[in-house]
């Protein structure tokens, strides 16, 4: 008995064991990676002096940080609460200045003191001291103003132990309020300062004096004085741009590349010229530096304030990398070299790319390209063919002729082979291409990839998938997003399959200056630009869509529909190609939808405007908050779905079905949220659906015949996930062709809702080659998690009990809850902070997706929803199953062999 209970013991545990799913130690970062940042810079201070060398900034995407000053590695990183509740207004650092009023040493026998403090938000505004050398907060204190509209434009100083805040009244007066920095309470009344000459757009703070600038003059307040009196001071000419203010120096601010001073007690040099300053001590006296990009190089200069005359030691010129960008002066500091020969210098810039750059002793010493933390765009490119594998597919694409031809084609390609290989192995073969000196070559299976980037700034990255190596980068400046809260586009005109022609990619945006659109195309291998570059146009872009191939180069051209509803196509002998193309516009904040025909005849391409449709209302109050069409590249390999009866039920596959998702504010339910599954060539509404007392966020993927989206339901406080799936039927109207202008019967529709305990941030399909493999979606969390849920966990046909007709179908029983166990989240420990979007390509195995999830953080990775069904094991043991072909093939003929002499003996007999 004892046995048996022993025997059944070992079997549960195994049984258990066998359905672990998990991720080895071994592998750990072994098919991933992350790159952590912090973000575009705002504020920075740099100490060269302290015990711990340091450099602690503050971003514009709220993060406050402690940087290596010698490599620029992250050593501590803390993000706060997203806008406007994290938006850092002030950051001050106690004993950066050669002032000693911004010192912040604790009473005795109290913990009050600070080595950093921030101040956040504005309703309410939050006030934290910190310790820098761990990163933690030490203390914080709160105020909530009385009117919250006023204290969105709040500014605050630190001033000898006082924090002072400050509410403007545009056109009417400034409110002061003064704090005790460490604990919050006021230090008297609010007093309130008449200024009606103060605007949004001509004021600034500059330490305690606030500044506006009025035709040729500049108008200052000093808020600490006590008696507060209007400073005047006269310009030479009417300033051509905003004023700026100059960190530590009180009082002074840039007009024009000049610094101008509003305090008598605060002298400038106002010879110097730069585009930006930054103030700072050498040989314990204080001194100004400029800094100003000429024609590629960057000059910086500095000056001592008490006589302006020059620092020789500090004056440096280097050529400065073009796809930086514009750079601003940040900070600085200086320290003795360790030779004791003179003192070494690092300035700190920030630049108009988004990149973190310090410079030292006349060269850039390291850079971090904070761009990445605002990524827009993704695209996986396949590597080119290797030399070998580039001259077989020649040959493979080289006409049929007869056998002789191709034997002779095939020894003349093999010689040629051959010859490379032997001038290769004494040295006198052909250098490598960059590419190859790169590693940028196809792998077999098509897991290597180069992955382009296209992020908020303007910049480009081509990155390594595998290593994360950043192997080209491009700056487009004066260029942004397009209107009606459209981002810019990284489109593929041609994939890397066509040797020996280059891929070819396009960036589609809008010119800052003059709102025309911009397009720039270039190689995503080599990152050069190629067909003409940069072409600026001479029109605003309203919408566009990709063109199919063209049989002359293979590019598949870009349709761009303008504001004065005229169409255009580049490159332009893709014309032809326009013809028949539908197009349609949505306007977010009317939530207006418009179709429109195109039509080429005549050598020209005319538009004609067909349908338009009104999802916002009588009174236009509904928005569209979210857009989401089909993956253009998505193969669909089963068309219909066996059911239990044997029947098939056929799906409603509808590759020109949009959904459009839009929010309203409403007295009875606060807010409604509306669904509309639109034709965008007819213009057909197909399917609605209205969730009351829901909202944002909200996330939406669609994909074959089905689609899954995530909201707020504030009712019950929770995070749903709503799937619906649409059926043609028990029969298929057409097989082969679908039309969308021949009225297909309106389709089955099943739906369903879940319950996911986490705030659901992004949601995307997994995607193969050929459809083969099981569709997951991928599930983004707000804590930075990424979950990989499997289809029919959110099936929406899951019966609400257990029947004979869903065990056929393979259908789990309904459950409302969904579960999240941890071996389902694809980044395991690696967190992806403020995780905004999910990209997913297809990779040259149909077992495997591959990944890309941007945020602050970037995480790439590959995925198997089905597992690596046409791919090898890892521990696959060669050498046992070489062992066993041998003993068997071996031993098969020593049977043949053993069995012909039995029959010879046989036949003797």
């Amino acid at each position: 008995m004892l046995g048996i209970n022993v025997l059944a013991g070992i079997s549960i545990a195994l049984l258990l064991l066998s359905t672990c799913s998990a991720l080895y130690e071994d592998q750990i970062k072994k098919f991933d990676w992350r790159s952590v940042h912090v973000g575009a810079l705002k504020q920075s201070r740099v100490d060269l002096n302290h015990f711990q060398p340091r450099l602690l900034v503050s971003t514009h995407e709220d993060v406050v940080a402690f940087l290596c000053p010698k490599t620029g590695a992250i050593m501590w990183r803390q993000v706060l609460e997203q806008k406007p509740r994290g938006d850092i207004k002030l950051l001050q650092v106690s004993g950066f200045s050669v002032d000693s009023s911004d010192t912040a040493a604790a009473p005795i026998g109290t913990n009050l003191g600070f080595d950093m403090l921030t101040v956040q938000g504005h309703a309410p505004a939050l006030v934290r001291g910190w310790n820098t050398n761990i990163g933690t907060i030490e203390w914080e204190w709160s105020i909530m103003p009385l009117n919250s509209e006023k204290a969105q434009d709040a500014l605050w100083f630190y001033s000898n132990s006082i924090l002072y805040h400050i509410v403007p009244a545009w056109r009417s007066h400034l409110e002061v309020t003064a704090y005790f920095a460490s604990s919050g309470h006021s230090t008297g009344s609010t007093s309130k300062i008449m200024a009606s000459w103060i605007t949004r757009e001509s004021c600034t703070l500059s330490g305690t004096f606030y500044v506006c600038v009025d035709s040729k003059q500049l108008i200052s307040l000093d808020l600490v004085s006590k008696s507060t009196q209007v400073i005047r001071t006269a310009l030479e000419s009417e300033p051509q741009g905003t004023i700026e203010a100059v960190e530590g120096l009180n009082g002074v601010v840039i007009v024009d590349g000049k610094l101008v001073s509003v305090n008598k007690d605060q002298a400038v040099c106002g010879a110097l010229q730069g585009s930006s300053y930054a103030v700072g001590s050498f040989n314990y006296r204080k001194i100004v530096v400029s800094a100003d990009l000429t024609s590629g190089n960057l000059k910086i200069n500095a000056a001592y304030l008490d006589n302006c005359s020059p620092v020789s030691e500090l004056q440096q010129t280097l050529q400065f990398p073009e796809h930086f960008g514009i750079p601003t002066l940040n900070s600085f500091d200086c320290k003795l070299k360790r030779s004791g020969d003179g003192k070494s210098c690092m300035f700190v810039f920030s630049t108009s790319s988004e990149s973190i750059v310090a410079v030292q002793q006349g060269k850039v010493r390291w850079s971090r390209e904070e761009s990445l933390a605002n990524v827009i765009d993704s695209q996986f490119m396949d590597l080119p063919l290797a030399d070998t594998e580039g001259t077989l597919e020649s040959e493979m694409k080289g006409k049929a002729g007869d056998i002789a031809s191709a034997f002779l084609r095939r020894i003349s390609t093999q010689a040629v082979q051959i010859r490379s290989l032997f001038l290769h192995v004494i040295g006198l073969g052909p250098p490598p291409t960059d590419t190859q000196r790169a590693g940028l070559v196809r792998d077999s299976f098509g897991l290597h990839k180069i992955l382009v980037l296209l992020t908020r700034s303007g910049k480009i990255f081509g990155i390594d998938n595998i290593s994360g190596k950043h192997h080209w980068q491009l700056y487009l400046p004066k260029v942004n997003a397009f209107d009606n809260a459209e981002q810019m586009h990284l489109i593929v005109q041609r994939t890397s399959k066509h040797f020996p022609l280059q891929p070819l990619c396009a960036i589609v945006a809008k010119n800052s200056i003059n709102g025309n659109g911009v397009l720039y195309r270039f190689n995503p291998i080599t990152g050069q630009a190629t067909e003409g570059g940069l072409l600026h146009l001479d029109f605003k872009i309203k919408q566009l869509s990709l063109l199919a191939e063209t049989e002359k180069d293979f590019v598949k051209g870009i349709l761009i529909f303008d504001a004065s509803n005229q169409v255009h196509v580049y490159p332009q002998h893709a014309t032809p190609l326009a013809n028949g193309m539908y197009l349609y516009t949505a306007d977010v904040k009317s939530a207006q939808l418009e179709g429109y025909f195109v039509k080429y005849a005549g050598g020209k391409l005319s538009c004609t405007h067909i349908w338009n449709a009104r999802l916002g209302g009588h009174h236009s109050e509904q928005q569209i908050i979210a857009v989401a069409g089909k993956n253009p590249i998505e193969h669909v390999h089963s068309q219909g779905r066996v059911l239990g009866d044997r029947s098939v039920l056929y799906k409603y596959i509808n590759p020109n079905l949009v959904a459009f998702v839009t929010q309203a504010p409403d007295a009875t339910h606060k807010s409604v949220l509306n669904l509309y599954l639109v034709d965008v060539v007819s213009g057909s509404v197909i399917f609605s659906m209205t969730h009351r007392k829901v909202r944002a966020p909200l996330a939406i993927v669609h994909s074959e015949n089905w689609l899954a989206y995530s909201y707020f339901n504030e009712k019950v406080r929770r995070t749903e996930i709503t799937t619906i799936e649409l059926y043609e039927g028990k029969a298929q109207a057409n097989s082969s062709v679908w039309s969308s202008l021949t009225a297909p019967p309106m389709p089955l529709v099943e739906r369903q809702s879940y319950i996911i305990p986490a705030i659901v941030e992004a949601l995307r399909e997994t995607i193969t080659e050929r459809g083969i493999t099981n569709k997951h979606v991928l599930i983004g969390t707000a804590s930075g998690s990424i979950i990989e849920m499997p289809w029919h966990l959110l099936d929406p046909r899951r019966p609400i009990a257990s029947t004979t007709q869903g065990r056929e179908e393979g259908a789990i029983p309904y459950i409302p809850e969904l579960p999240l166990p941890t071996e389902s989240h694809i980044n395991y420990n690696q967190t992806v902070a403020r995780l905004r979007n999910i990209y997913t390509a297809p990779s040259g195995l149909e077992s495997t997706c591959l990944v890309v999830a941007t945020g602050l953080d970037l995480f790439v990775t590959r995925v198997a929803p089905s597992k690596t069904f046409d791919l090898l094991k890892e521990d696959f043991d060669y050498i046992l199953i070489s062992i066993v072909l041998v003993a068997l093939t071996s031993g098969s003929l020593i049977v043949k062999h053993l069995a012909s002499r039995k029959l010879l003996k046989q036949a003797w007999k």
